[in-house]
């Protein structure tokens, strides 16, 4: 676990030096973070999405994963939650503002395949190195983040720890079921949601990213029933 809250940690200082930048930017400026941001994501989403063996699995776990998505309000209720906090913790900041920082940067450090290949490494061979990699990214980005979304970008610590915290601490019975198929697919649609934030920071579309959340599980069942769909998909 320490190198799960390293992880989180890191997160909150790239939040605090973010701040200073935060109180700063206005206008122009903010546009400016706002679309390298967004650019940055489509990059990033792009080379995740291209990491899937499974194109036909990914369309149709974006689409079903979207209705169910859509027709739980997935996105409402993770802004109610980032709404709660902010109420809670943090009452100066905008209220939008501060729930679409906490759930666009908890998408955005949990959906990788680093987090799922690190937190098995930590937890069954006590390896931290790609976490404590991947701590250092997501401070960066939390910097950067911060500096357009305000400190609501912090609160994604929170999901990092339960997140990662969960896998590291299951990893011993769930790292037998994550074979190559499991990564690359997850990894494709978890670009997606990524590429959907960057579109969002662009403000090219507005997309309710969260409520597509459940393609992520909707891909898993895709993947067990390879064997029987697998001849079909590559013919």
């Amino acid at each position: 676990m320490i190198a799960t809250v390293v992880n989180a940690a890191a997160v909150v200082i790239g939040t605090l030096i973010g701040l200073i930048f935060h109180a700063r930017i206005q206008g122009g400026f903010k546009t400016a973070v706002y679309n390298s941001i967004g650019i940055v994501s489509l990059i990033l989403g792009i080379s995740m999405a291209l990491e899937t063996q499974r194109v036909l699995y990914m369309a149709l776990s974006l689409v079903f994963g979207g209705i169910i998505g859509n027709a739980m309000h997935i996105e409402q209720g993770i802004l109610n939650m980032g709404e709660f906090l902010r109420k809670r913790f943090a009452k100066s900041e905008e209220g939008g503002e501060f729930a679409y920082g906490f759930l666009s940067a908890s998408v955005l450090f949990c959906v990788g395949a680093l987090a799922i290949i690190g937190s098995f490494k930590a937890g069954v061979e006590g390896n931290y190195e790609l976490l404590f990699t991947k701590s250092v990214m997501d401070g960066f980005m939390a910097v950067m983040l911060t500096g357009a979304m305000g400190v609501g970008v912090g609160f994604s610590a929170l999901t990092i720890l339960i997140y990662q915290g969960a896998l590291t601490l299951l990893s011993v019975w769930i790292r037998p079921l994550v074979t190559d198929l499991v990564l690359s697919e997850l990894t494709g649609v978890g670009g997606a949601l990524v590429i959907m934030i960057g579109i969002n920071l662009l403000a090219l579309k507005e997309i309710k990213t969260a409520n597509y959340i459940p393609s992520l599980v909707i891909v898993l069942i895709f993947v067990a029933l390879d064997p029987i769909l697998g001849s079909l998909v590559q013919m």
